[in-house]
């Protein structure tokens, strides 16, 4: 015999979490993106909700910060249809994702039988995900989400385990270009190295202020570089919350919007189309990146009119 006393889960509607699919649910998604994070098991940094692709507007989309990799997050609350499965083939071509996530909390089997199709014939580098989402609560107890995977790559668990080998820096190509680039970085502009630069197998680089609550990315991606001022690891919005009062300040200083409530933490940022895979545009990418680097910090130095 036991005294302890068991609960039934049970699921609820979506609907009864989150009455609206884009005012309620997408704006829940982009705070609470590690919850998909960590169903997938990649890393996903949010750039924004609503992004405008010819008539139509992809739900989320995000960044795979060990490869710069552009995700696409397309989310509905009912069952999937025709309509948003050819939105989704739309945004892949208009934002150039590699790795797409349709979220459901059903899939019709000729959606099912796409995405497999997709992830058997595509090319190498680009992933397909159906993820069935569930709202489950015990008794009285808080609504809870649940990311069920429903399909995905072949071999997505190998690649995971890959990944995650050369993110820790085994060796592997990738982390092995990624080291020459920031040694080619820190020879070029060696005073990066003394604010916190340093030679690494990871795609971004930062420079700390305010202690450690605000710091300065410098990341490089598939397709692209940057810049973006975001929170410290385990408190990503640390830096909206120490410049609240000279956010927009900033922002008017580099000519760009502070966005202090984006739920990444990015609360500042800017892009530069350069792909680092081509090492002869190495030193203009660097130095794009190095005065990016240095603006951001002035900016932030002179608003809060002190040396960070």
């Amino acid at each position: 015999m036991t005294d302890i006393a068991f609960g039934r889960l049970i699921d609820l509607p979506l609907r009864e979490a989150w009455p609206h699919e884009a005012h309620a649910f997408t704006p829940w998604l982009a705070r609470n993106i590690d919850h998909l994070s960590e169903a997938i098991g990649l890393p996903l940094e949010l750039t924004g909700t609503e992004v405008a692709v010819e008539t139509f507007s992809a739900d989320i989309l995000a960044r795979n910060p060990q490869d710069g990799g552009v995700v696409l997050i397309e989310n509905q609350l009912e069952t999937t249809d025709h309509t948003h499965l050819g939105q989704i083939m739309t945004y892949l071509a208009g934002l150039e994702a590699e790795t797409v996530i349709w979220i459901a909390p059903a899939f019709r089997e000729p959606h099912l039988s796409a995405i497999r199709w997709l992830n058997e014939h595509t090319a190498d580098g680009f992933a397909f995900f159906a993820v069935r989402l569930r709202v489950v609560r015990i008794g009285d107890s808080p609504f809870a989400p649940v990311f069920e995977i429903v399909e995905k790559p072949n071999g997505w668990d190998r690649r995971l385990e890959r990944t995650v080998r050369q993110a820790s820096g085994e060796h592997s190509p990738l982390g092995d270009q990624r080291e020459r680039f920031w040694s080619a970085y820190l020879d070029r502009h060696p005073e990066a190295g003394a604010l916190g630069f340093r030679v690494t197998r990871s795609g971004n680089n930062y420079q700390s202020l305010l202690d450690g609550d605000v710091r300065i990315s410098a990341w490089i991606g598939e397709r692209q570089g940057g810049t973006y001022v975001g929170g410290r690891h385990g408190d990503k919005m640390s830096a909206a919350g120490r410049l609240a009062d000279v956010g927009a300040e900033i922002g008017d200083a580099l000519g760009v919007t502070c966005d202090l409530s984006d739920p990444s933490g990015h609360i500042l940022g800017e892009r530069v189309d350069i792909s680092w895979h081509d090492e002869a545009t190495w030193p203009e990418l660097i130095d794009q990146l190095e005065t990016l680097r240095r603006r951001y910090a002035e900016a932030i130095t002179a608003a809060i009119g002190k040396d960070a």
